[in-house]
């Protein structure tokens, strides 16, 4: 079985914990991975262990943070902000394979592109390199709200 590593969106993303990546649900690892040229050492190499998961906590957050600006390159065309400032991802999970899953939603449930989005973001996503399999998982429960949107969105949108 595979660690699942979870982040959770339920803050705005410049409250969130910096160190959510440490945050772990599921159950052990089966195997480390090996380091690759240019990426984060593995644990093998001597990186720092997450308890119960392959990836090392610099290959988490290497991960991570290639996931979270692919994410910023997808825009909802009829709002000049990106989906993850605007508060649409709710949860981003990392598996020991480095397959992602990720749950989102829309502004409202007749969004124009809600056919199209789940697809833009997987496509962004599969795009990071050392990504495995994506899965995006398209939800209105809790409903999508201003609240969840970063202080950057706002200044872009003039919501202030």
């Amino acid at each position: 079985m595979s660690m699942v590593i979870t982040h959770l969106m339920d803050e705005k993303p410049n409250e969130r914990d910096p160190f959510w990546f440490l945050k772990t649900v599921d159950c052990p690892a089966e195997a480390s991975l090996g380091a690759t040229v240019g990426a984060p050492p593995a644990v093998a190499a001597g990186a720092t262990p997450i308890p119960g998961s392959a990836l090392s906590a610099e290959e988490l957050e290497q991960l991570t943070a290639d996931i979270v600006a692919a994410l910023k390159t997808v825009h909802d065309p009829e709002i000049p902000a990106d989906i993850y400032e605007l508060g649409l991802i709710y949860k981003i999970d990392i598996d020991d394979n480095r397959n992602v899953a990720i749950v989102m939603t829309l502004t409202a449930p007749a969004c124009p592109v809600a056919g199209e989005m789940p697809q833009w973001v997987e496509n962004a996503v599969a795009s990071v390199t050392g990504v495995g399999q994506v899965k995006v998982t398209l939800t209105f429960d809790p409903p999508w709200d201003k609240d969840r949107m970063s202080d950057e969105a706002k200044l872009t949108l003039n919501m202030f």
